[in-house]
């Protein structure tokens, strides 16, 4: 199985960048992690690299994965930060989100995990799908069936390094198909786009890399936030991307800075 992918990752904004990427690819899996700090408190960056380094440190590409393998990963990850928390007083409150897929490369069958609001997306058979769910108070609020616009969205219940008796989330398996593609960002990234136009620009590039720029060429000049994202396309993406019309690629182009 081909797999291709690209990264960004851009300050935006903010004093400094807190968001943190890591991949590994191998002969029978892959593994690529997306991690947020969780803004305004300290050590947010430390609580993104110490989630990276240890998901990517103990995942093996030469072996198959194992469901229960991705738990022990993630429950890894939260328990190194909870550690340093209690180590050094001046991180005790430090988070972060999480993104992450895993990829069977023999098996062609796809894992992810998440905690916060960082997101995971899925473009098949021509449409865009976001696959999780935000672990934010909006989120919670539009499940109920109020309007979550008046609440911060920046809002989470859950994060990793927060002392809560809950999980991240995780995904059933998923069979991969030859040309699916997968984009794995921070609420920074996905904030300042809509899915139309996620969708629509993917459909006028022809590889992981020319996909990342056309949207962080979309991205407002302004963004108040750090913006981070991973491209991971399977096969041949291309040949279901390139369908765009004259109008819809106009109006991309337009938007881009």
């Amino acid at each position: 199985m081909n797999i291709t992918f690209a990264s960004t990752s851009q300050q935006g904004q903010r004093a400094m960048n807190q968001d943190q990427l890591a991949d590994a690819l191998g002969a029978r899996a892959a593994c690529f992690v997306i991690c947020d700090g969780i803004a305004g408190k300290p050590g947010g960056d430390v609580a993104a690299r110490l989630a990276c380094e240890t998901i990517v440190g103990q995942f093996n590409t030469e072996t198959h994965l194992d469901a229960q393998h991705i738990r022990h990963y993630i429950a890894a990850a939260n328990r190194a930060i909870l550690q340093t928390q209690a180590r050094d007083a001046q991180l005790k409150n430090m988070g972060t989100t999480l993104v992450s897929l895993f990829i069977d490369r023999d098996y062609q069958l796809a894992y992810w995990a998440h905690a916060g609001d960082s997101r995971l997306y899925l473009f098949r058979r021509g449409y865009l799908l976001q696959q999780t769910r935000d672990h934010s108070l909006a989120q919670q609020m539009r499940d109920a069936g109020h309007d979550g616009g008046s609440v911060n969205q920046n809002l989470l219940y859950f994060a990793l390094g927060m002392r809560e008796e809950r999980e991240a989330s995780y995904s059933d398996v998923l069979p991969l198909e030859d040309g699916d593609a997968f984009l794995l960002c921070t609420d920074g990234f996905w904030h300042a786009l809509q899915v139309e136009d996620l969708e629509q620009s993917l459909r006028m590039v022809s590889s992981p890399q020319e996909w990342l720029a056309l949207l962080q060429r979309m991205q407002p000049d302004d963004n108040p936030d750090n913006f981070s994202a991973l491209a991971v396309w399977i096969g041949e993406p291309q040949d279901a991307t390139l369908l765009s019309s004259f109008s819809d690629a106009q109006r991309i182009l337009l938007n881009c800075r």
